[in-house]
């Protein structure tokens, strides 16, 4: 299946170390140049109490209430819904999942289960049922522990007091830890979490048999301490290459002075660190939206062609969705959403509790649809391709006007919100103020396609430079 070929990166920040006191947890979900994505909201109570997985076959009987919530899933749902990213209306934010892999000394022990609960179901029977982060990681992690899953994933939690990275290990067992206040963590394609503090609820949890099931098949490769990624993870030639430059990256992003002595190749980075200056909305966005700018290894940068082709960037034409989740705002949490790859598109704020999205979001299909809003984004940004250097300076200046009006519209939603005395109230304005600025930004990139269409006729191989005497 599609999926089994993804991998993504994942970035989750505490609310001490944004430059807000916001919660920030996001990713991008990265499985296929051409693979749509759509916008959807379930309104409270529509779930279905029995869920079959399309994918696996696993069998689900859910609780009789159920959230409203937002979420991106696929273009078909063939092979499952992989819902992937949203809100629910009790503020509590997922994401899942953050592709990783298990050792095989592991998985011997206890392998991976064919009929399990895998990311295409996570958000769908997890989200809408859950109040708080720690809800959302113990019911996943219940429902992993008694049903087993198919696959290595981190998964993402956030609510207004704390941020969570929960991760699997084999076919059953899992862990989670709390993302510090004023900490960071940036996490690409391999298990991340490294030791874990068994008398520390405040800060960990886990499967109530992981130390025994270690232990009683010698798995542990210290003579103390419990290092998940040590114990669970690889630590194999592909992970330098593929997954830890990823994380490389963004350390010298946010801790240039703690990371100096960090090499790309290095498999023992930290899980955790502290910024060296508060980090903002952007700054994460950014983060997402990178690929080694300033480094050799800039896929259209200055290095060698073995520089600049040597690691995996961060963003890539494989990029479905990148999704960022600001929580533990003064005003609405907001769901920010790059439909396409996050550094050719633009991430435009939908704030939690709406009950609508303009009907392009709601579009996607193959082949390609002018009325997509998921195709309109990639239309832009296969037309920047085209002639990358020469057409980057439109690009950027559209997505810079776009990041400063995002920011002045959500002030500017923030302060009238005060003034709206019921949910009802609030509920259909920040529906406007979202449909009003995504119309926006679509229209914005429609204008941008037309003026690189405009721009690329002159660039035809069959072109000719004639005389104007003639």
């Amino acid at each position: 299946m599609i999926k089994k070929l993804s991998a993504c990166t994942s970035i989750l920040i505490g609310k001490k170390a944004t430059i807000d006191g916001t919660i920030i947890i996001g990713r991008n979900e990265d499985a296929k140049a051409a693979w749509p994505k759509r916008v959807e909201i379930h309104p409270r109570d529509s779930m279905e109490r029995l869920f079959i997985s399309k994918e696996t076959k696993l069998t689900l009987q859910l609780p009789a209430h159920s959230a409203q919530y937002m979420a991106t899933p696929e273009w078909t749902d063939k092979d499952g819904l992989f819902e992937e990213d949203g809100i629910n209306e009790y503020d509590v934010a997922m994401s899942a999942t953050e592709s990783a892999y298990t050792n095989e000394l592991v998985l011997g022990y206890d392998p991976l289960v064919e009929n399990g609960l895998n990311e295409e179901a996570m958000i769908t029977v997890v989200l809408p049922y859950v109040k708080t982060a720690r809800e959302g990681v113990a019911r996943l992690g219940q429902l992993i522990a008694e049903h087993g899953t198919g696959e290595t994933n981190g998964v993402l939690f956030a609510d207004n007091d704390e941020a969570w990275y929960f991760e699997t290990g084999g076919g059953h067992y899992w862990v989670a830890q709390r993302i510090p206040d004023d900490a960071y963590a940036v996490v690409g394609n391999q298990l991340a979490i490294q030791e874990v503090d068994f008398n520390d609820p405040d800060n960990f949890m886990f499967h109530p048999g992981i130390q025994v099931f270690v232990s009683e098949h010698h798995l542990n490769p210290h003579e103390e301490g419990f290092n998940f990624r040590e114990i669970f993870g690889t630590h194999d030639r592909a992970d330098a290459i593929y997954s830890t430059p990823r994380v490389w990256y963004g350390h010298q992003l946010f801790s240039k002075s703690k990371a100096q002595a960090e090499q790309p190749e290095d498999q023992d980075l930290p899980f955790l660190m502290q910024p060296d200056r508060k980090l903002s909305i952007l700054d994460a966005q950014r983060y997402l939206a990178s690929h080694y700018q300033g480094t050799p290894f800039d896929p259209v940068g200055r290095g060698s062609q073995e520089e600049k082709h040597r690691y995996r960037p961060i963003s890539l034409a494989k990029t479905q969705e990148s999704h960022l989740l600001q929580m533990n705002r003064g005003g609405a949490n907001i769901h920010w959403l790059a439909l396409g790859v996050a550094a050719q598109s633009v991430y435009v704020p939908f704030f939690a509790g709406i009950d609508d999205v303009p009907a392009p979001y709601k579009r996607g299909k193959l082949p390609a649809q002018r009325n997509s809003a998921y195709w309109i984004y990639k239309e832009a940004g296969v037309l920047v391709d085209s002639h990358y250097h020469d057409f980057l300076p439109d690009l950027q200046a559209v997505q810079k006007e776009l990041n400063v009006n995002a920011v002045k519209m959500v002030a500017q939603t923030d302060a009238h919100l005060k003034e709206l005395k019921t949910a009802t109230e609030r509920a259909n304005y920040l529906t406007r103020q979202s449909i009003n600025f995504a119309t926006d930004a679509l229209n914005a990139y429609r204008d941008l396609s037309l003026s690189l269409l405009t721009k690329m006729t002159d660039y035809s191989p069959l072109n000719f430079k004639t005389d104007e005497n003639l």
